[in-house]
């Protein structure tokens, strides 16, 4: 469906479910480069079993209008006021990569009024090669196999798809290089210049659950652990056979553990 958010046309996939202000709210936050396909294998399973799902097309991205937001805190408040929008009083924030630092920075600005947290692929801190962010800046189709290479792990490099026949690496490819020019970049540039994790990390007073891929080049665990101590009680959950793309490289182990997140605040 299209949500018009101050004259922005946003895209959200729903999983197929009807939006109940009732049931805990999952907001599905992509990363750079990518958009609301990246949750194909959790979205429509998360909201037939207890949740209403809303995963956005950030600005700019797939199937929303609008120019693409630079910043990661400009994108939170995008995302606040997509809440307003869509009156949701049960948030669980959930966010990948890029989108772990938006749902970090949203989380740590409505306090109470966040139901849960759940970091994919997230870090202190996320630092860009300068000649990645050049290819991507130059749209590049090299950026996209950069990203989608060091993005996915052993398994993904060679196979391991659940559905027969499609490989991850170029699927990944085809998304991101599908994206309207600059998107790539401008996500990249975010990440990069995104120095308020920690300071977020501290006022995070929600259930939070790291998801973390044991295979992951971009985001290991080692670069979690900072957010990972600076709030309590959090959870660490590490996908086995998956790098940086967890959601397609081990669809139902994620699913499962953005399910246990999402129990422990229904």
């Amino acid at each position: 469906m299209i949500v018009d958010v101050d004259g922005v046309p946003v895209f959200v996939n729903t999983g197929g479910g009807s939006f109940d202000p009732e049931k805990p709210a999952a907001i599905l936050i992509h990363g750079a480069g990518c958009d609301h396909s990246i949750w194909g294998g959790q979205n429509r399973y998360l909201a037939h079993h207890g949740a209403s799902v809303l995963a956005l097309d950030l600005p700019g991205y797939g199937r929303s209008g609008g120019e693409v937001i630079r910043g990661i805190e400009t994108m939170a408040n995008f995302v606040a006021r997509f809440l307003e929008v869509m009156a949701v009083e049960k948030p669980v924030l959930i966010g990948h990569s890029m989108g772990s630092f938006v749902a970090l920075e949203l989380a740590a600005m409505l306090g109470d009024k966040a139901c849960g947290l759940g970091l994919l692929g997230t870090a202190a801190a996320m630092p860009v090669h300068p000649a990645l962010l050049g290819a991507a800046e130059q749209n590049d189709l090299t950026a996209a196999e950069f990203v989608a290479s060091w993005g996915h792990g052993t398994r993904g490099h060679v196979g391991g798809n659940k559905a027969h026949g499609i490989w991850m690496m170029r699927g990944a490819i085809r998304m991101i290089d599908s994206q309207k020019d600059g998107v790539l970049f401008a996500g990249l540039s975010s990440c990069a210049d995104y120095q308020g994790a920690a300071e977020a990390a501290s006022k995070v007073t929600c259930p939070t659950s790291f998801i973390l891929g044991a295979g992951d080049k971009m985001t290991p665990r080692k670069a979690a652990q900072p957010l990972i101590d600076a709030i309590a009680g959090s959870v660490v959950e590490v996908i086995t056979g998956s790098g940086h793309m967890m959601m397609t490289e081990a669809p139902d182990a994620t699913r499962e553990a953005m399910m246990r997140l999402i129990r422990k605040v229904a």
